[in-house]
This record gives C-alpha cells, sequence and structure tokens, in this order.
C-alpha cells in the first residue's frame, strides 16, 4: 500500500515508516497553526514564534497519531496478529495489519484501543495546559497543549463514528459478527455505513467551499472520497476471501497454457503468442522442465531492432518463490500475496514441472460465479454453510 514509505524508527517492535504524502499535510497543518489558530490564541507573539509553535504542535501531534496506532498494533499482537508496521500518510496514521482478525473480540478490542489512547492523551495534555496556565508557564506553552488536547480528542470522536473503515466502523462490524457470526455480511454493513458517511463528508465539503472555506471544504472532499475507496474496497477484499475460503490454487487455475521455449527469437513470441494469440504471458519450458515466464514488460525493455536476435532464454524471468506457487496453496493466502506483491499472475507448479498458471482474473471469474449461484455467504443476503466463517 505503502511502496514509497522509509523507515523513521522502530519501536516495542514496530516499524514506524513515513509515506511522502505525510510532508504534504504537514506543511498544511503547520501553515494552518502558524497563519490561523495561534495567532488567535496568543496575538502579540511574533511571526517567528507562531511558526516554532507550529512545528512543534504539528510534531507533538503526529507523535499522538503514533501512540493511537501503536495501541491498536498491541492489542492486535496480544491478539496474535501479525502487523507490517505503523505508516504516517497524507491521511494520518495506519497500523497495518497482515491479516484480518480472526473473531469479532480480537476486532472489536483492536478497533478501541486507538481512540482510547487518543482520549487518555486529551486528558493528559488537559491536565498538563490547565497546570501550565495556573503555574504562570509562558502562554506558548499552555496553548500548544490546549490544541493538542482538542486535537485529540477531536481524533477519537472522529474514528468512533461507525463508519467503516473508521474505528468505530471496525466496532460496528465487530458487533454485528458477533450477533449474527456471518463476517461478510457485518462486513457489508459496515462499508455501506461508512459509503453513506463518506458521501455526506463529500457533500458537505462542496457546500463549505461555495460557502467560502474553500481549504476546509476541499479537504473535507478529499477525505471523504478516500474513506469512499476505503469502504467499498474492504467489502470488495472481504468478499474475495469469502469465496475463496476452502479452494485451493490448483482448483481455480487455468490448466491450458501456451507455453513457449527459450530457443525461440523475441519476434517469434510477440508475432506469434502476443499479436495472433493475445497472450502476453508465456511460461517457458524446456523438454518438460519449467524455467520460468516472458512476459510483454520482459519484451519491450529490448530494443526492437534486436528482437530477431534475441532469444527468450536470454531474456525470461526464472521460475522462484516470488513468482510460482505449489497447487495445494490456499487460494485465500495467494489472494493476500498479489494484494501484498501487486503480482497479477503467478506460475503454478509442482517442483520444475508446469502444472497451470492462474491470475487475478481467474479468481475473480470464480468469484462472479460464486455469487450467481449464490454460493458466497451474504452476497445475496443468504447465508451458505460452505463459506460461512469458522472461529
Amino acid at each position: 500500500m505503502f511502496a514509497r514509505s522509509f523507515k523513521l524508527m522502530s519501536l516495542l517492535g514496530f516499524e514506524i515508516k513515513i509515506d511522502p504524502s505525510w510532508f504534504l499535510i504537514a506543511a498544511l497543518i503547520t501553515w494552518s497553526l502558524a497563519t490561523g489558530y495561534f495567532p488567535v490564541a496568543i496575538p502579540d507573539a511574533t511571526r517567528a514564534d507562531y511558526i516554532s509553535m507550529a512545528l512543534a504542535a504539528m510534531m507533538l501531534f503526529f507523535g499522538s497519531l503514533i501512540l493511537h496506532e501503536l495501541a491498536h498494533a498491541l492489542v492486535a499482537r496480544k491478539f496474535g496478529m501479525k502487523i507490517k508496521g505503523i505508516t504516517l500518510f497524507l491521511f494520518g496514521g495506519v497500523a497495518e495489519l497482515a491479516a484480518e482478525p480472526d473473531t469479532a473480540g480480537a476486532e472489536l478490542w483492536t478497533a478501541l484501543a486507538g481512540p482510547a489512547m487518543s482520549i487518555a492523551l486529551a486528558a493528559v495534555f488537559w491536565f498538563a495546559g490547565v497546570t501550565a496556565m495556573v503555574l504562570d508557564l509562558p502562554a506558548a506553552l499552555a496553548a500548544i497543549l490546549t490544541y493538542l488536547a482538542l486535537i485529540n480528542l477531536v481524533l477519537a470522536l472522529f474514528n468512533l463514528v461507525p463508519a467503516f473503515p473508521l474505528d468505530g466502523g471496525r466496532v460496528l462490524r465487530a458487533l454485528l459478527w458477533k450477533r449474527h457470526g456471518n463476517l461478510l455480511e457485518a462486513t457489508r454493513v459496515a462499508s455501506l455505513s461508512g459509503t453513506v458517511f463518506a458521501w455526506l463528508l463529500v457533500w458537505l465539503g462542496f457546500f463549505s467551499f461555495f460557502k467560502g472555506a474553500q481549504i476546509g471544504g476541499l479537504w473535507q472532499v478529499v477525505i471523504g472520497l478516500f474513506l469512499l475507496g476505503a469502504a467499498k474496497n474492504a467489502y470488495q477484499q472481504q468478499l474475495m476471501t469469502s469465496a475463496m475460503a476452502g479452494q485451493t490454487v490448483g482448483y481455480l487455475m487455468s490448466t491450458t497454457v501456451v507455453t513457449t521455449t527459450p530457443e525461440r527469437s523475441l519476434s517469434d513470441f510477440v508475432n506469434e503468442n502476443v499479436l495472433a494469440k493475445r497472450l502476453n504471458f508465456c511460461p517457458v519450458v524446456e523438454n518438460g522442465r519449467l524455467l520460468g515466464y516472458v512476459d510483454l514488460d520482459v519484451v519491450v525493455r529490448i530494443d526492437r531492432d534486436n528482437w530477431p536476435i534475441t532469444r527468450i532464454g536470454d531474456v525470461f524471468i526464472a521460475s522462484d518463490e516470488g513468482n510460482t506457487v505449489g497447487p495445494d496453496m490456499p487460494a485465500e493466502d495467494l489472494f493476500k500475496l498479489m494484494n501484498h506483491s501487486k503480482r497479477r499472475k503467478y506460475l503454478v507448479a509442482d517442483g520444475t514441472q508446469l502444472l497451470g498458471v492462474i491470475s487475478i482474473s481467474d479468481m475473480i471469474g470464480f468469484l462472479a460465479l460464486s455469487m450467481q449461484v449464490g454460493a458466497v455467504s451474504g452476497a445475496q443476503g443468504a447465508t451458505s454453510p460452505f463459506f460461512a466463517k469458522k472461529n
């Protein structure tokens, strides 16, 4: 999800990373505080003071976000879930789960941990701010602490809105999952609530924009669109996971596969496979032994004038664990692997023997057929014991 992120530090065994998009929101928050919030709170300070206060408040706010996500990560780890890391990005922060929770209880407590941390931080900053004012400490310190108390409270309340994928939406999904025992249906309802909330934010953003609050309105629209995409994607992923439950790669793979040999030239491959058969991916096999594959991405990296004299054996991608899977691999695991690696097609082999090829199209096709016959739990409002979530 965050291919361009870089590691900032490690904290309690979790990698804290920053996506480049974070720098945009950090700059916007700093500018907003330096030109709006702090000049109102402390009218007599200098411009340099406002910038210094804004930078300090921005850094402490993102420190609060890290603690919010760290609370999610610690509880998730307690329930046995693997965490890829915590990443700060344009829309705040996220603890990246390697897989969804196995039980409704794990989902519930993991979701509540973040808002609980933000509420606790709001209380700590509020108490510190009051103490600073009582002790007559610098007004800048009191203003920063007051801002942090307010923003952490807002963060907690916003995240508790029952709209997936916000924490409140995950709480809603956990409660529905616990009550009805159907994770897919719970995800559908929670995602629907997220979709409604996202559209509400978009329309409120448009209204604010035309009422004169251009930056605030535009930001609401952007957040709404992000939540809209995340809500729909969450349901689609859960739908795919439910359809794949109990299936193996060997069951879903395509066994009718056109192969090529290492002796062929790239020009022959393009003319006879890519153009004539509309194929852009071919396993490379020699004497019944799988060597790897060649695809259009490999071909276009070679100068066209050299295609007639370049053999496939000189440029093919060798078969390895990064592009080849076994037939007994659970389809669910392959789907997760596809999401993580962004690779959409895999060779299927038993040792060096090619058995077939599986692509995201094969999996989507199976999902479509499953939905047509009502075999996916919750897809049509019905429940199938074959696909039901097992706890």
